[in-house]
């Protein structure tokens, strides 16, 4: 079947103008100005009051955490004693619990056009063992194109880290289950809905053995790895002290530097760091509203993307951030690059791009976050007929700079998954109930 998806507002896309059509779950064709598509269509879809951007691709989060927003044990503090308060309540995670707030985040980042996500889940108290196989259940469940993080912390406060005891797992119980759901879930190549990326989660939560390991391991399968890094300067404290060298330093010993990384946040590196994260092809996700609400810094995009290291966007955890709306994320970092770099100096053509198309080489793929001939069909489209709008001379950049926050229509893999700002088969309502009630477990 050929979708012609006719005649929108703008699209996010070099000779568009008349829209794209859609046919296999890939984008078939772009349709320019003053021509037709050059073959048949089966079904027309008129898109003349919304803008279409590519699907928008999340490479940071922490879906548990939608289970403790604002939670009043944690507000107002930066990241070390934020935490601190924090693992304690997640320690009483359970599954039914990561089950309904990983529905709540994947309905969330999807209705602010969100198609591709990842989720950093390293959390793992008794009885969750089967995390993963709930964020895979769920994501497939949803339509969502996912690339669920096998995340692990080995080193508790007694081991000199930061979590406590009752959320770390040993050494040969994290690298089994990592080798079992990469065996079981990761899909290589274009079109993959499901990949699995290895996770520790951060320098002063894991045991330089387990860094080691899971590099060697990623190698072996060929999957993507994932951590936090460069976030607060007390990590870079955390590290002189442990380790005797900077973060940065600490991830080369463990042969972490190198093209299957992304790092989150990637805030407190030097000049001399950035070009050496460019030089070997290391990626950084940007988390422009957790790292204000954290007042942990600002990234250095600019520098990273001038040398050529992949830039992408994250909204990070739900208890820093406090949302899952990667579209409010894009018109945070515009604001707050703007203010490090100047007001000429990123656009929203920037910020739109972080979103998509160096999100997707964060994640190591090229057959996403791009509206182009081949590449699969994951589409945001986007109303301008909200008040917010009204008056805007440029719709692709009213979308950012207006505000946009809610997708009229979403589509994943050619097919519909929100249709007029609602998703597909999803109870709003229920979702809501199931979620509140849970949450009122960890206040």
């Amino acid at each position: 079947m050929r979708l012609w998806i006719k005649d929108p507002v703008t699209c996010m896309a070099e000779s568009a103008e008349r829209g794209l059509v859609i046919e296999d779950g890939r984008i078939a064709e772009l349709v320019a100005s003053g021509n037709q598509p050059a073959a048949p269509v089966d079904e027309t879809f008129d898109a003349g009051r919304l803008v279409v951007l590519p699907g928008l691709v999340n490479t940071h989060h922490h879906f548990y955490q939608t289970l403790t927003r604002a939670h009043p044990q944690a507000i107002n503090k930066e990241l070390f004693p934020w935490l601190q308060a924090l693992y304690p309540v997640w320690s009483r995670l359970t599954p039914p619990d990561l089950r309904i707030a990983t529905r709540l985040a994947l309905t969330e980042l999807m209705m602010s056009g969100c198609t591709t996500t990842s989720d950093h889940h390293y959390l793992f108290p008794a009885g969750l063992d089967e995390a993963i196989d709930i964020q895979a259940g769920e994501a497939a469940d949803l339509g969502m194109r996912m690339t669920v993080t096998r995340g692990s912390m080995s080193l508790s406060l007694e081991d000199g880290g930061l979590p406590p005891a009752s959320v770390v797992q040993d050494h040969d119980t994290i690298l089994a289950d990592c080798e079992r759901v990469l065996a079981r879930y990761h899909q290589p190549g274009a079109g993959a809905m499901l990949q699995v990326a290895l996770a520790p989660c951060s320098p002063f939560s894991v045991t330089r053995e387990l860094m080691v390991a899971t590099a060697q391991l990623a190698e072996r399968f060929d999957c993507r790895l994932h951590t936090h890094l460069g976030e607060t300067e007390d990590e870079n404290a955390f590290c002189h002290h442990t380790f005797g060298c900077r973060p940065l330093d600490y991830l080369e010993q463990t042969g972490w530097l190198n093209d299957r990384v992304w790092l989150a946040h990637g805030i407190h590196f030097n000049d001399e760091e950035v070009a050496r994260l460019a030089r070997n092809g290391v990626g950084v996700c940007h988390c422009p509203t957790s790292n204000m609400v954290l007042a942990s810094g600002q990234c250095r995009t600019c520098e990273l993307e001038r040398l050529g290291a992949p830039v992408g966007l994250g909204v990070d955890g739900s208890a820093s951030n406090d949302a899952s709306n990667l579209m409010e994320g894009v018109r945070h970092a515009l604001m707050i690059n703007r203010l490090t770099y100047g007001a000429e100096a990123v656009t929203h053509r920037d910020v739109l791009r972080w979103a998509t198309a160096g999100s997707a080489r964060c994640l190591g793929r090229d057959d996403i976050g791009e509206i182009a001939a081949g590449k699969q069909a994951d589409l945001a489209l986007f109303d301008l007929q909200e008040l917010r709008f009204s008056g805007a001379g440029d719709p692709l950049a009213a979308l950012v700079l207006c505000g946009a926050h809610r997708a009229d229509r979403v589509m994943i893999a050619g097919r519909w998954t929100v249709v007029d700002g609602l998703p597909v088969n999803v109870d709003l309502a229920a979702l809501r109930h199931s979620h509140g009630e849970a949450a009122r477990r960890y206040l």
